[in-house]
Parts: structure tokens; sequence; C-alpha cells
């Protein structure tokens, strides 16, 4: 894996970093884009791809988020050049968002997973209900 380390020793950018390491930073951007929220913003930005979403409209578009959640995410993804954020100088300001060519790459990894989730959701379901019925915290 490739990795960089944001001040103090380690590798420089570019160089291989090791994500079994607390402080590699790959962890951090793993545990930014591997959200539920990041998943499905970036599934609903890509839908729209090459046009930009407004804020209101994303938030429609991802049942149950919450607008504070919905801003949390998008800023992270703007900080990691995956969204491109625009503000129109209106009252109020209208703001648009559209994924960055980074920000697509990211959409075909994610898809995968969500397939496979989807996929897979019958066999975890199981799983979790005979594990459920076997607990000894059911018996009582």
């Amino acid at each position: 894996m490739i990795t960089s380390r944001r001040g103090g020793p380690g590798p420089r950018p570019g160089e291989r970093g090791d994500l079994l390491d607390p402080r590699c930073p790959t962890r951090e951007l793993l545990d930014r884009i591997g959200t539920k929220w990041t998943s499905m913003a970036v599934k609903v930005l890509a839908e729209g791809a090459p046009d930009e979403l407004r804020f209101a409209e994303l938030r429609r578009r991802i049942p149950g988020i919450s607008q504070k959640m919905l801003s949390v995410t998008l800023q992270s993804l703007v900080r990691d050049g995956l969204v491109a954020r625009r503000v129109e100088p209106t009252v109020p300001p209208a703001v648009h968002y559209r994924l960055t060519e980074l920000g697509l790459s990211l959409e075909r990894p994610l898809a995968a997973l969500r397939l496979w989730a989807e996929t897979h959701m019958p066999e975890i379901d199981r799983s979790n209900q005979l594990a459920d019925e076997s607990s000894p915290s059911q018996a009582r």
C-alpha cells in the first residue's frame, strides 16, 4: 500500500506504509471512506455525475442522514479531494457538490463492497440469528 504520514518520522509520500501500524495514515483514510454515509454520498454523486448536486438534493436522496452528518461527510470528502464544492453567492448561498476524478475512481470499489454486502446479507442474517439463538442471554 502507498501511504504518506503527516509530520514526524515515517514514510514519505509515495513510500510504502504499514496498514497494521496504528500511526499509518491509510488507517485514517479507510475509517473515513469506509462509513455507510460516505458510501451513500459517493453513490448518489456518481449517479449524478458529471452534474453537480445541491446539498438539499443530496439529503433527499440519502434516506436517514441528518443535515449535520451529511455536512460532516461532505467536508471530509472535500478535504480529501474526492468531492468538489462550489458556492454560488446568492441569498441564501447555493452550494453544489460533484465527484472529482479521484472521487469517481472510488465509486467502483465502493460499489463492489455494496454488492458484496447485498449478495451476502442473507448469510449474515442467518449467522446472526444462529448466534442470537445460541446466546446464553437468550435462554433466560
